[in-house]
């Protein structure tokens, strides 16, 4: 084995299922808080209370917005201030926990997290502000979650779309970690086996969205993916999600669905040990990206980036913004005709397909 380095985040998790309040309580009273700000979207605020409701909550804040916009993040900052909280306490998905590490960014407060969605982002140190339509991310230890309440039963009132978007989205965390910056063999394996949990547990939700094992078995390989995408950075997938999210303002789950199959089309001929990995993820030894293929059949996710809002119009403007993002060590060198072409089949929701090596596409042509 060539030199391996991989760094790990230290975190609390706890799994359980219909306690997440006696949960959230335990692990308030551990840490000593006194202080306690909730952050919760408006239409979260009543499962909220009822999580916290045995904590010492000196407020909540409620403007959560997608992609978490500069002047929101300055919002829950002087939020915190105002009232001198000692610990953030978020109830909710990708954008509840976003704001979190937005306050916990500049503040250095302690994040207590209990998810909504299978979004990962609590497992992450990753950052994510968006103004003026361009969306930075960053990694900082002080935005990492110190706890994670994770409850399967919180799941259960999720909207089948928003089930398998959202579970997607957990999956694009482990398969984007197979070629990130610092892929490496720890996170890898942690993504084979969140692919496993979650390609096995989707299809049970679709069925049955009342099925609180395979929710239980989706938050595992959340948590797994996030860990993964932790340890290994963020791939080209997520650059192009980051990109067209910040500058669209498109559903951020949603997105990650529509895009995900289409950069595993584009990477996989140059990535054989990726490829590996999704075959020993899904079972399929000689075809695994027609396996992802067919997991998408089974839970027919939104296909298209025009149906999230993305006008066609917007895709050479969108392909230049990607193009500047593209990490170096990206397993295949990425033409702009070759992003141009993937970005319009994302648009027009075109069948994904794998993109050889050798296409007139590799050239550099004008669009």
């Amino acid at each position: 084995m060539t030199r391996v380095v991989y760094e790990s985040w230290g975190q609390r998790v706890v799994f359980g299922s219909g306690t997440a309040r006696e949960d959230v309580a335990a692990e308030v009273a551990g840490l000593g808080a006194r202080r306690v700000l909730v952050i919760a979207a408006e239409d979260e605020r009543a499962l909220a209370e009822d999580i916290c409701k045995d904590l010492p909550v000196v407020a909540t804040f409620g403007a959560v917005r997608p992609h978490v916009p500069a002047e929101v993040a300055q919002a829950v900052r002087a939020a915190a201030r105002e009232h001198a909280a000692d610990l953030l306490v978020s109830v909710g998905g990708g954008s509840t926990t976003g704001t979190a590490k937005a306050a916990a960014l500049t503040t250095g407060l302690p994040i207590l997290a209990v998810p909504t969605t299978y979004a990962g982002s609590e497992a992450t140190p990753v950052w994510g502000l968006t103004e003026e339509g361009h969306k930075r991310t960053g990694v900082d230890p002080k935005v990492l979650p110190r706890i994670v309440v994770y409850d399967a039963t919180l799941m259960l009132s999720l909207p089948t779309r928003l089930s398998v978007t959202s579970g997607l989205n957990a999956l694009a965390h482990c398969v984007d970690a197979w070629w990130a910056p610092r892929h490496n063999p720890i996170s890898s394996a942690l993504a084979v086996e969140g692919v496993r949990s979650l390609a096995s547990a989707l299809p049970r939700i679709v069925a049955d969205g009342q099925d609180v094992a395979a929710r239980r078995e989706i938050l595992f390989g959340t948590y797994l993916g996030a860990v993964a995408f932790a340890g290994a950075g963020s791939g080209l997938h997520h650059k192009v999600c980051h990109v067209l999210g910040g500058a669209y303002d498109l559903e951020h789950a949603a997105l990650h669905s529509v895009v995900l199959p289409h950069v595993v089309g584009l990477n996989l001929p140059a990535a054989p040990e990726a490829a590996r990995h999704l075959a020993a993820a899904l079972d399929e030894r000689t075809d695994p990206f027609g396996a992802l293929l067919a997991l998408y059949a089974q839970l027919e996710p939104p296909r298209s980036l025009s149906e999230l809002g993305l006008a066609e119009e917007e895709l050479d403007r969108a392909c230049d913004l990607v193009m500047a993002q593209i990490p170096d060590t990206n397993p295949r060198r990425v033409t702009p005709g070759e992003m141009r072409e993937l970005l319009g089949r994302a648009c027009r929701g075109d069948t994904p397909v794998p993109i050889p090596l050798t296409s007139p596409l590799t050239e550099e042509h004008p669009r």
